[in-house]
């Protein structure tokens, strides 16, 4: 059921400070997480939190507002009215859309373990410092499409697999696969400018990961498509599984990205590639079709022989956050049967 929004106390009563606090930490706004199995009484339930949010937002403003400009000069000390300041004016952030909020730390629950997952202030270039609905639904599904029969081989061998996840962002796909495939080798990448948050957000993570047993590894490293590699990818030595979610945003990217996954991915058939892009509009779903078309142009040709649509929203319902979309399309991939046979020739 809905919790009722909490009764506000009134400064003109100069209110103590443990009360103020109290008040100011129930407000706290987290975004919404997208559950693949969510049952309509839930659904139901949410859409009432929103109605009784928006019913409340009027008066939480104006007190936050209050407690922002009042000198709260009946505090003990300069301390205790700064924790205030702050507790207000970050609630009142939070009340402005994801954009406005600064450094946050989210809590991502699975069947069997929870990921902690830092994401900064997103300024600048940020699309890899904001975790995507599309890697947490793609990490829900890791489980049941990693049993069916274009990836259950590699799970099947002796040997783990070796998972790349390109373009890993905050790295909540990518830390889902090493908990969710024990004794697996996962080395999560992207842009230099993204890796310093991506390292954090897997030492956050570790000992989740080695909790989940099997002696698999997790790390992070710089890997720019089309661009310079680092060393450590260019030894030869190849991915059984490379991972990929929501990572089209430029036209230039569906030809890199394809680049990048045949560079790494292993030259025989047994390799996978395991994709989801949002079909948010046209332009997402043009940039799909040339990544398609791009994978089947390299010169080891890559066919796609799995796919599937999820319905849903590419939106956490953050405020000035882009709502809707047409689905989430996920796709695996593996090189084409002719060019394994003509490499065996």
């Amino acid at each position: 059921m809905t919790q009722p929004p909490p009764e506000l106390p009134l400064l003109w009563q100069r209110p103590p400070f443990q009360t103020l606090f109290t008040t100011l930490q129930s407000l706290r706004l987290q975004p919404p997480i997208w559950h693949l199995k969510a049952t309509h009484a839930e659904i139901l339930d949410q859409q009432q939190a929103q109605v009784d949010a928006a019913a409340a937002a009027k008066d939480v403003l104006a007190f936050l507002s209050s407690a922002i400009k009042s000198p709260l000069s009946w505090l003990a000390s300069d301390d205790e009215r700064d924790q205030i300041w702050e507790e207000a004016s970050r609630r009142l952030s939070e009340r402005c859309g994801r954009n406005a909020m600064g450094e946050i730390t989210r809590q991502w629950p699975f069947p069997n373990f929870t990921l902690s997952i830092r994401e900064p202030p997103l300024t600048g270039d940020a699309l890899g410092l904001k975790t995507w609905t599309s890697s947490y639904i793609l990490a829900q599904l890791l489980p049941s499409i990693a049993s069916s029969p274009p990836l259950a081989h590699l799970f099947a061998a002796p040997t783990p697999p070796k998972i790349l996840e390109l373009g890993a962002g905050t790295g909540l796909l990518g830390l889902a696969a090493a908990c969710l495939f024990p004794g697996a080798s996962v080395v999560l990448t992207d842009l230099p400018l993204i890796v310093p948050n991506l390292a954090h957000n897997v030492s956050l993570n570790r000992a989740t990961v080695e909790a989940r047993g099997g002696g698999g590894t997790v790390d992070a490293a710089a890997l720019t498509w089309g661009g310079a590699v680092d060393a450590r990818f260019t030894t030869g030595e190849r991915y059984q599984l490379v991972i990929v979610a929501d990572p089209l945003y430029d036209d230039d990217h569906p030809g890199l990205l394809a680049g990048a996954i045949d560079a790494q991915l292993g030259l025989d058939g047994e390799a996978r590639v395991l994709v989801m892009v949002p079909q948010r509009d046209e332009t997402t779903r043009g940039l799909h079709a040339a990544f398609r078309a791009a994978m089947a142009g390299q010169e080891a040709a890559m066919a796609c022989v799995q796919e599937s649509m999820v319905a849903g929203e590419d939106s956490w319902g953050d405020a000035g956050d882009d709502a809707g979309s047409d689905g989430f399309w996920w796709g695996v991939f593996r090189r084409a049967l002719r060019e394994e046979g003509s490499r065996r020739g």
